[in-house]
């Protein structure tokens, strides 16, 4: 049997709140309970608002709340380029359609529909999918 992976995925882009921590423990607790391992990864592909200010303060929050991770902390932002080939390979396939939406259209098309009494799928946060 292969040894299971956990893993917590913060974006540093503000502090540490209740669900994350939450689910930070969670993740600890079942790679302890199953002899796994905990991953830490940041997702912190928004250069604009996640600052190493916001992922020391996760890191800290983390080790106060007694969470442990396995070394060193995994970095999304490490891996544009790997992104940048994967992106490569689907447009070859010709599986990448573009957007022409603006984000304020977007949010436009999403209003109009949930005034139908309708509702749009929403991550935990509450943002359209």
């Amino acid at each position: 049997m292969t040894q299971p992976v956990f893993r917590f995925a913060p974006s540093p882009n503000g502090k540490l709140h209740l669900g994350h921590a939450f689910s930070a423990l969670l993740n600890f607790r079942a790679a302890e309970a199953l002899s796994g391992r905990l991953l830490l990864r940041m997702e912190d592909i928004d250069v604009v608002r996640c600052t190493p200010d916001y992922e020391a303060g996760i890191v800290e929050d983390l080790t106060w709340l007694g969470i442990g991770w396995e070394e060193p902390i995994l970095r999304q932002s490490e891996h544009f380029d790997d992104y940048r080939a994967a992106l490569g390979k689907l447009e070859e396939l010709g599986l990448v359609y573009r957007a022409f939406l603006t984000r304020a259209e977007i949010k436009r098309y999403v209003a109009e529909f949930e005034a139908g009494s309708r509702t749009w799928p929403r991550d935990p946060d509450g943002a359209p999918l």
